[in-house]
């Protein structure tokens, strides 16, 4: 993402001292100006409200998509395109606790005067958000705007007054199990995966009226965190982990163990009344093209069932399949070999010489390398690449807000997810790049030198910017958010190998290529999971399936190409990471 876009300073603006300002009035004055343009559908007017280098993040709501305009230019040739035909209008500045006008100062170059309004369309109803920037003649321009849809006309979500006032005497089980089993009819939308993304999307349809069944391949819904190695913690924290409709409790840890975050999964999926079939998976599927549905088979415990749906969506996760490097002389290695995402915990393998390898040296190589230690297994981490490091206090504050003037702990999160996603991608990777480095040279200082001292590589990510950039590749992070294991690296209690690969599995552990080797019981990889897309391309035609797009990667404004988005093929749908639809 490293282009030519520079943040506006106060120096580049023309400014040496930016004096006193009301941000209330300040926002007042440019939102009259901005405002009466907009009911005047007067393009030209609106453009003067923007500085040249500005952006138009357009969430849903003027474009149907996801999408990020640049200058004035195109924004203004986004506005001549669709102001008109989306009725965009009835605009409401807001003043209150948490979206009032608020005077941004994260760096002392810089200023930012956030504006928060509301508006509506042809479709429904949203918020803006506003980045506001001086000019020395005291008035304020806007450098970002976005427009993000929250609710559709016609499909209220049946919440608060709209939520199902009917009493169900006697009756409440038996329609829960018929609305369970698909009774009477087959779900308009069959999600793959019972995870935070399935259950998370899943709830938003249901409460706009929506029939959905969730399918899942484990047992039980949150599985998928029971079933992974025993020593983890979820590595983002819970403000960036809660779900829609219900919050967690103020009593919730910071990191929470996985085995909790499964129960919590499933009572979610209880509570809200979802509809999961567990033990469940895809046996084929096939597009009828005059009918614009899908037939899906699916295995049920062993029964087979048919359904047909308008939609298919996969969310089983930010990646596929686990990666499994293939290395010579498995047949030879009388120890164990496991990826992590199948490792349990020290305990359950046999050991002759208690030694281990971990090879990855990120979140899951940190964990899993830490809890051998604590085993009583010597244990060596083979470190691949360099690691992004980061410290649990801008840990948090990167996966929460990117630190633009706010914490994700201090604001509601739905408006927190409002803050995050307002912002365009090249102002998310400047002020990235800025807090990588700022930390880097201050809170992290101390604990980067001490790494780099006992040889553990460390970097600054692509071009300085932390692992933002690599959370949208295929390598999916690249980073570890210290929780204690670096001391342990440190204390010389785990190993490092680097500056070689491993050539060669030997009878007794591994062989590198400068001819070192290290004996070894058990070698774990946490090297990654494979392409996303893996579970579509199991189950969907290879005619359908080549149409998809990649998801990984960004295109040309910024975003990934098929996540949330159309994915090439009508009625095929990706949810990846935190859902998008949790803002609709």
């Amino acid at each position: 993402m490293e282009d030519e876009h520079q943040l506006p300073t106060l120096a580049s603006l023309g400014i040496d001292t930016l004096p006193a300002v009301s941000p209330a009035d300040a926002a007042r004055r440019w939102f009259s100006s901005f405002s009466t343009a907009v009911s005047a559908a007067d393009v030209d007017a609106i453009g003067e409200t923007f500085v040249e280098d500005s952006f138009w993040v357009d969430n849903l709501a003027l474009t149907w998509d996801f999408r990020s305009f640049r200058g004035r230019a195109t924004i203004k040739r986004l506005l001549d395109a669709r102001l008109r035909d989306t009725k965009f209008t009835a605009l409401g500045l807001l003043e209150g606790a948490h979206a009032g006008p608020e005077l941004v100062r994260e760096y002392p170059d810089l200023a930012f005067l956030r504006v928060c309004f509301t508006f509506t369309t042809s479709l429904g109803a949203g918020k803006g958000l506003c980045h506001l920037v001086p000019f020395p003649d005291g008035g304020w321009k806007a450098y970002t705007i976005s427009t993000l849809l929250e609710s559709l006309d016609g499909y209220p979500e049946q919440i608060g007054p709209h939520r199902k006032a009917n009493a169900e005497h006697g009756t409440w089980l038996e329609q829960r199990r018929q609305e369970v089993e698909c009774v009477n009819n087959s779900p308009t939308v069959l999600i793959v995966g019972a995870g935070h993304t399935g259950l998370m999307t899943a709830a938003r349809m249901k409460y706009l009226g929506l029939n959905v069944l969730v399918i899942e391949r484990n047992a039980r819904v949150g599985d998928n965190w029971r079933n992974r190695y025993k020593f983890l913690c979820i590595h983002s924290t819970t403000y960036f982990n809660e779900l829609a409709y219900l919050p967690f409790p103020s009593t919730w840890p910071t990191y929470c163990p996985a085995p909790k975050m499964g129960d919590w999964l499933e009572g979610y999926s209880d509570f809200l009344e979802l509809n999961v079939w567990t033990s469940c998976e895809i046996v084929s599927t096939k597009w009828i093209e005059d009918r614009k549905s899908w037939t899906i088979e699916v295995r049920r415990a062993g029964d087979l069932r048919t359904l047909s749906v308008k939609h298919l969506v996969f969310a089983t996760g930010l990646t596929g399949p686990p990666n499994l490097p293939e290395i010579p002389g498995r047949e030879r290695f009388r120890g164990t070999v496991v990826h992590s995402a199948d490792f349990s915990e020290p305990k359950d393998y046999e050991y002759r010489s208690r030694k281990a390898v971990v090879v990855g040296a990120c979140l899951s190589g940190h964990d899993i390398a830490q809890d051998f230690y604590d085993n009583g297994i010597d244990v060596t981490m083979w470190q691949r690449s360099a690691t992004i490091m980061l410290s649990h206090g801008p840990g948090d504050e990167t996966l929460g807000a990117l630190h633009l003037g706010f914490h994700i702990a201090d604001r509601p999160t739905d408006f927190a997810d409002i803050l995050h996603w307002s912002l365009p991608p090249q102002m998310r990777f400047r002020m990235q790049q800025r807090n990588t480095r700022k930390y880097a040279e201050t809170t992290d200082k101390e604990l980067i030198a001490k790494l780099e001292s006992v040889g553990f590589k460390t970097w600054l990510g692509p071009h300085d910017a932390g692992f933002g950039p690599l959370i949208v590749t295929p390598r999916g992070g690249g980073h570890y958010i210290d929780t204690g294991t670096s001391q342990y690296i440190i204390d010389g209690r785990i190993k490092v190998k680097n500056g070689s690969s491993i050539e060669q599995y030997t009878p007794t552990g591994v062989k590198f290529s400068d001819g070192t080797e290290i004996e070894a019981d058990i070698v774990v990889f946490a090297t990654g999971f494979k392409d996303p897309r893996e579970e579509m391309w199991r189950t969907v035609d290879p005619e359908i399936s080549s149409k998809v797009d990649r998801i990984w990667g960004v295109n040309g404004e910024g975003y990934m190409p098929s996540a949330w988005r159309p994915s090439g093929h009508e009625g095929l749908w990706f949810g990846i990471g935190q859902s998008k639809l949790d803002m609709v």
